[in-house]
């Protein structure tokens, strides 16, 4: 196991010694990674794989998608034993190592970026021995699949600063004061002062974002009955179904999650639920994102939604979701710049 180890301290010891910038040009030079999204190495012995610690990351990082029409996993696992760790598997994108070993100095968890390619997360669980390993894993268990959510996310929002449609970011922006960063062929297909309908279509799979906005009015402002409330008298009047008197709504059930998050320096509710079409048959996953804006005058929602019928909605969603969760002030991001 030391011998593959050995590259991810050289680098650690490579980046402690160089500039910054020497880093960045390193980091440039690394080929890309491979792998499916959602995909993650787990390097461990396979006897541990099969032992209680394998259980835990099996439980919760292969647990359920939060709410999809049908079961899905957060992530997809694959068990690579520490002898067959060789530079095929180097360059995938998400790496865990579970490294037992006496030899250790202590128990713990290190995450690092970018060590065999870019853009790479490799998260180490390093441990004296099996009880200690399984402790280790079950404390750092949600930060791990923290760091592996949010490694999917970052890749998305690269790609999609990368390969920006400006044009349509810029729609957004003039109606409420920033804008997502929507990637290649998303295309506005309904706009006026209120609400903006932005599409990527294909024969078998929509991913739409709503933007829309109400007035601030009460403390209930991001409850979920007003977000909801609101939600659900937008789409009536903006989003009609396939067949006369049918039109998109938020699902009573299953229940709609909702939870309050800091990303990136903004405070937002998220929502998390299914839509389905009153007196059709159609339906899918959303995820709402709802804010004040400048003045606190308004609420803001960014409303991503799927459909994909033919196919598992875990990967389109994280692709719709991560679109939202790139919202960025344009005032804010201009004051950076003067900085």
């Amino acid at each position: 196991m030391e011998r593959f180890i050995k590259p991810i301290i050289a680098l650690f010891a490579l980046c402690a010694l160089t500039s910054c910038k020497s880093c960045e040009s390193n980091t440039k030079m690394l080929q890309n990674v491979s792998g499916s999204p959602g995909e993650i190495i787990v390097v461990i012995d396979g006897n541990e794989w099969e032992s209680q610690i394998g259980e835990i990351l099996q439980d919760n990082l292969e647990g359920e998608y939060q709410v999809l029409p049908q079961k899905e996993p957060k992530f997809n696992l694959f068990n690579i034993n520490p002898d067959n760790f060789s530079s095929l598997f180097w360059i995938h994108r998400n790496i865990l190592i579970i490294n037992i070993s006496p030899e250790n100095r202590e128990n713990r968890m290190i995450a690092t970026k970018d060590v065999w390619a870019s853009p790479q997360t490799v998260v180490k669980i390093n441990a004296t021995d099996h009880d200690s390993a399984v402790k280790t894993v079950e404390e750092n268990i949600e930060k791990i699949e923290s760091i592996f959510e949010q490694a999917e996310r970052d890749r998305i929002i690269a790609n999609n600063i990368r390969y920006q449609e400006a044009n349509v970011r810029q729609v957004v922006a003039d109606m409420t004061g920033g804008s997502p960063y929507f990637p290649m062929g998303f295309t506005i297909k309904k706009s006026d002062d209120k609400f903006i309908w932005i599409s990527y279509e294909t024969t078998y799979v929509s991913q739409y974002v709503f933007v829309y906005k109400y007035p601030a009015t009460s403390v209930d402002d991001l409850g979920l009955d007003r977000i909801l409330s609101e939600s659900n008298a937008i789409l009536k009047q903006n989003v009609p179904g396939p067949v006369e008197d049918s039109y998109m709504i938020t699902a009573a059930m299953p229940v709609p999650q909702i939870k309050s998050i800091r990303y990136n320096n903004r405070d937002f509710v998220e929502v998390r639920g299914l839509w389905e079409v009153q007196n059709d048959y159609m339906g899918g996953p959303f995820v709402i994102h709802a804010f004040y804006d400048k003045t606190g005058e308004n609420v803001i929602v960014l409303q991503a939604f799927v459909y994909a019928p033919k196919f598992d909605k875990r990967n389109y969603l994280r692709q719709v979701e991560s679109i939202i969760y790139s919202f960025e002030w344009m005032n804010d991001k201009e004051d950076g710049r003067k900085k």
